[in-house]
């Protein structure tokens, strides 16, 4: 759904990719694109706050300046505005995950902030702000109640963990996208799409919350781990998940054979 594009918004409810967000499309219009009105009443519902503590506004987009003061990040850090783009899937899905954790994108605003403050005018971005982008953008949150199924995931045994032990992995692992260009992809999904995985490691019992219960936790488990010192130290710090690896997220993954594509299902570092 790029701009123009028809909305369709029965089907992204049905979608496993749009689980994190699903509570939220069914407050939003049906039978229309929504507007930025629309997402500003969710907002303005939420209380939801910029990383510096702005309340948070989706605007139309403005003028782009090189300076610090009109850099996207930092206008959000500071006013709480978010330039939105009228009819574009992306900028929809990203006011759909400030909308879903926004604790977790408040601390990453706050650290692309404070980041750019400390090395503004540098010729690189940064291993910092290449993390913080590489979740904002493509991150998927792993809820895991089982720690040897994490291992699994952390040592791209793919085989073993989605297929050898299918059962224990749907039981013991929820999948919920973050990454707003990652849900942009499931508009027109491919196999080998690949998000970067944050792990958090539940109680099984945590696993029986109702959907928005666990999200709002798995949003205040995420937000604390990128605000440790050292979470945005290397780009390794998150997992690499072909995502259509997931059961349930295709039908064509219900054969062990889909999972001996080495392009896309790769070995990776073991631990």
């Amino acid at each position: 759904m790029s701009a123009g594009a028809a909305w369709d918004r029965a089907r992204l409810c049905e979608s496993p990719w749009f689980a994190s967000v699903r509570h939220l499309l069914d407050r939003l219009p049906g039978t229309r694109f929504p507007s930025l009105d629309d997402l500003n009443a969710l907002a303005r519902e939420q209380d939801v706050r910029s990383g510096g503590g702005a309340p948070l506004l989706f605007v139309p987009p403005g003028a782009h300046g090189k300076d610090f003061d009109n850099h996207y990040e930092v206008r959000i850090f500071r006013a709480g505005a978010v330039q939105t783009r009228a009819g574009s899937s992306h900028d929809l899905f990203n006011a759909l995950a400030w909308l879903a954790f926004p604790r977790t994108k408040a601390t990453l605003n706050r650290l692309h902030h404070d980041e750019l403050a400390r090395r503004w005018g540098e010729p690189t971005r940064g291993t910092p702000r290449d993390v913080l982008t590489l979740f904002d953008e493509g991150g998927i949150v792993v809820a895991c109640a089982a720690p040897a199924l994490a291992r699994l995931l952390a040592e791209f045994r793919w085989q073993e963990l989605f297929w050898s032990r299918r059962d224990e992995a749907i039981a013991a692992m929820r999948f919920f996208a973050f990454g707003h260009a990652i849900l942009e992809t499931a508009l027109a999904p491919y196999k080998g799409v690949t998000a970067k995985a944050l792990v958090i490691e539940v109680a099984r019992e945590t696993l029986a919350l109702p959907g928005t219960a666990l999200i709002e936790h798995l949003d205040g488990r995420a937000a604390e781990h990128f605000a440790q010192p050292g979470a945005l130290a290397s780009t390794r710090t998150l997992q690499p998940l072909p995502v259509l690896g997931i059961p349930g997220w295709t039908p064509e993954n219900d054969d062990p054979a889909y999972y001996g594509d080495a392009q896309v299902f790769r070995a990776g570092r073991r631990r």
